[in-house]
């Protein structure tokens, strides 16, 4: 059980304060041109760069304690090392052609390769694949279990705590707020390390109380397992925050140098997290609720006011990616989907109709959340059923010699989309057919997106590369 002290809940308050002081305060100024509202005037310099950059992409928290509960370093391997890679192909193949695109979204970019067809399409899945319904949930769960509070009022709370400052501040807003929470993130986890060492003891103690798989890098997962996790990560490429942040950059080299010293900092959280992970296991071996791993190590070991902090850095990790993903979900809204679909659409509304986004995007998100009440199924189900979609159009999209008929690529999304979503529903009445059963969803959409890519690079005339 969790409990909290008046001086947990004052430094918890604090933190929800300074974060959204940051937010109205930085985004005050913010004018209403596309450019200034969307992507803070296309002048985010390296540090802030590095900062949203960093802060955003570990939301999950809650999700990364219990993967380490149950799997160990395992976490790490399939969790934080395919995703270094990823980003590290993402910065040198991509991060510079983003830039000089000086577009506004993924959508945005498949419109003027592919078409309005293929780019709303895309969008579509955009909107699915950021929306902030997962994170939505978990910050409001945090908030119910310190406060007290019914989950209806906790995810009002929650949106109100995440997206407030956007309406007026936009994209500078969403940064400055990330910058406060990339510290608050990083010291909270700093510290309830330091405190495990001192309280238990160092690697010897790991060693003497876990499995002996947790200290394995495969945590005795199967081939299968580990190769279907570094496929998910494939999800970088066409990662809609990763480009929205290239966009945003001041120059090309400043969104790839970024990325490149982001995977530092990546793997540096990476590291305080699976042993915060690892040191939850040795000491509390038998719980229920491996999602807890990480509160109730904190519950465990912190005193009055530092479990307060720790929390704030529980909270800074998750909203982090929360108002970022909002501002993503309301920019497709009112970029790809209002601007592109509403005739005589101005330019000049473009923050008018992103408000309008913030606004569905958030009955959206609540809506979802209330019905499907775990993250997991909500990530499982979302990127199982859309990333095969969108991977290949997005890569092709920014390399002629991958790029094909739009109508074929078109069948291509639609195919895998449908593929994927058939396998899931289907896939449970092969539970005694072993290796079919193992299959994942997003596994079949690739599958046949890569085929019928393939056959529309092989189909094309040699003229096609130099028309397009």
């Amino acid at each position: 059980m969790v409990s909290f002290d008046a001086l947990d809940i004052i430094v918890i308050v604090f933190f929800f304060i300074a974060v959204l002081a940051f937010g109205f305060y930085f985004g005050r100024k913010t004018g209403s041109q596309a450019d200034e509202y969307l992507l803070s005037g296309r002048k985010v310099g390296l540090f802030l760069f590095i900062l949203t950059n960093v802060s955003t992409w570990y939301g999950g928290i809650l999700g990364v304690g219990e993967f380490t509960y149950r799997y160990g370093i395992a976490s790490w391997f399939t969790q934080g090392l395919p995703y270094y890679v990823f980003a590290f192909l993402f910065a040198l193949l991509f991060a510079k052609k983003i830039r000089n695109a000086s577009l506004f979204t993924i959508p945005d970019k498949l419109t003027e390769v592919y078409g309005k067809k293929v780019g709303l399409f895309a969008a579509l899945l955009v909107f699915v694949l950021v929306s902030p319904s997962p994170y939505l949930l978990m910050t409001a769960n945090l908030i119910s279990l310190i406060f007290r509070t019914g989950i209806i009022f906790s995810l009002v709370l929650s949106i109100l705590l995440s997206i407030s400052y956007l309406f007026k501040g936009g994209f500078k807003s969403n940064v400055y707020a990330d910058a406060i929470q990339f510290f608050v993130m990083f010291g909270g986890f700093i510290m309830i390390l330091i405190f495990a060492v001192l309280h238990y003891g160092g690697i010897s103690y790991l060693k003497t109380n876990l499995p002996a798989s947790h200290l394995q890098l495969t945590g005795g997962a199967s081939p299968t397992f580990i190769i279907v996790w570094f496929l998910i990560a494939l999800w970088t490429f066409a990662d809609p925050g990763f480009h929205q942040r290239c966009y945003s950059a001041k120059t090309g080299d400043i969104a790839v140098k970024g990325i490149l010293i982001s995977i530092i900092f990546w793997a540096l959280f990476n590291f305080l997290t699976t042993s915060t992970g690892l040191y939850a296991k040795a000491a509390i071996p038998n719980l229920t609720q491996p999602v807890l791993s990480f509160p109730l190590l904190a519950q465990k070991i912190l005193g009055p006011g530092l479990k307060g902090i720790f929390y704030a850095a529980l909270f800074a990790t998750i909203m982090s990616t929360l108002n970022s993903f909002f501002f993503l979900s309301a920019t497709t809204v009112g970029r790809d989907f209002i601007f592109k679909l509403v005739r005589n659409a101005d330019d000049k509304n473009l923050k008018l109709y992103t408000i309008y986004g913030l606004v569905v995007s958030s009955i959206a998100s609540i809506i979802l959340a209330y019905t499907i009440p775990s993250v997991i199924e909500i990530w499982y189900t979302v990127g199982s059923l859309c990333i095969p979609a969108i991977i290949l159009p997005v890569i092709s999209s920014y390399y002629k010699k991958l790029r094909i008929d739009k109508n074929i690529l078109f069948a291509e999304m639609l195919t895998a989309v449908f593929l994927s979503t058939t396998w899931y529903f289907l896939r449970d009445d092969f539970k005694n057919f072993g290796i079919i059963y193992e299959i994942e969803p997003m596994l079949v959409g690739l599958f046949f997106a890569s085929v019928i890519h393939a056959y529309g690079v092989i189909r094309r005339p040699s003229s096609y590369v130099k028309a397009t």
